[in-house]
């Protein structure tokens, strides 16, 4: 069994996006969320999508690396899109109508629900794309870290332990792809000691990944004890009177990424006033 996660696995180039400032990329993701859950209309979405579809074209990721990020999601995008199809409810004729129990429960099946059913998709689609190529695959775990500790830095005047949960989230993303591999790792001992997780019901393969759960828990809880010791050994105390090799400074490329994610939030709002082909 392949596992593809794109969380924490950084893909090393000399691109626009891999230059700018890890605390630019913060906010251009930020504001790039929040476009995306104030789009309302048609336009705005086929804009949102340009804008991830440049971005990865200027970012120089292979699409096979990012068409196999995707490969994880691909259950929930579909399962939310198909359930949004069927719940949503119009005025118009139906397409489709389809009748499981008499007087009780009915399938039907409109044209409004199947747009706004492949917006869900593209939503979920265009938002993991752009963080995956802002946060993941341009941005080192280091960056990231420094990033998101001097973005949250005014929080430390009321006491905000910021250093400790930027050095959290960053590990945490880092361990992703670790723990995975450890638990392809797993199942192919497994598996050559006979188990199988591919026959049988859905019950009986929930049943069977049982076994490797608990030697996961344990190489989990190993790993995070070598790296206590590790950090121990290393004189780590915590982020008081810590100092970095490399600081981060703004340049002219970070004020116009700032300026182009201030024009994503205005595009979408003038997009949603401005334009009525199809309101979700």
């Amino acid at each position: 069994m392949a596992f593809d996660v794109s969380v924490g696995q950084y893909y090393e180039k000399n691109s626009a996006i891999h230059r700018l400032d890890p605390r630019t990329k913060l906010f251009f993701v930020l504001v790039y969320i929040v476009a995306i859950f104030v789009a309302k209309e048609i336009y705005a979405f086929v804009f949102l999508t340009a804008i991830a579809i440049f971005t990865i074209l200027i970012s120089r990721v292979p699409i096979r690396i990012i068409l196999k990020g995707l490969k994880p999601i691909t259950i929930i995008v579909i399962f939310t899109a198909i359930l949004n199809m069927f719940l949503t409810k119009a005025e118009t004729t139906p397409l489709f109508s389809f009748t499981i129990i008499p007087n009780f429960w009915t399938l039907t099946l409109y044209k409004e629900g199947l747009i706004n059913a492949g917006i869900l998709a593209l939503r979920i689609i265009i938002l993991l794309v752009e963080t995956s190529v802002f946060f993941s695959y341009t941005t080192t775990p280091i960056e990231l870290t420094d990033g998101l500790e001097t973005a949250l830095s005014p929080l430390k005047k009321i006491k905000v332990p910021v250093h400790e949960f930027a050095m959290m989230m960053t590990i945490a993303l880092r361990f992703i792809p670790t723990l995975v591999e450890e638990t392809e790792k797993i199942m192919n001992a497994q598996k050559a000691r006979g188990a199988d997780f591919s026959s049988g019901g859905l019950i009986k393969r929930a049943k069977a990944l049982i076994p490797i759960i608990i030697p996961l828990f344990v190489s989990s809880f190993r790993r995070a004890e070598e790296l206590a010791i590790a950090m121990e050994c290393r004189c780590y105390h915590g982020g008081n009177g810590r100092t970095r090799m490399k600081k981060l400074k703004m340049k002219a490329r970070d004020y116009v990424g700032l300026l182009l994610g201030c024009g994503v939030i205005a595009g979408v709002i003038l997009l949603n006033i401005y334009t009525s082909v199809y309101s979700i």
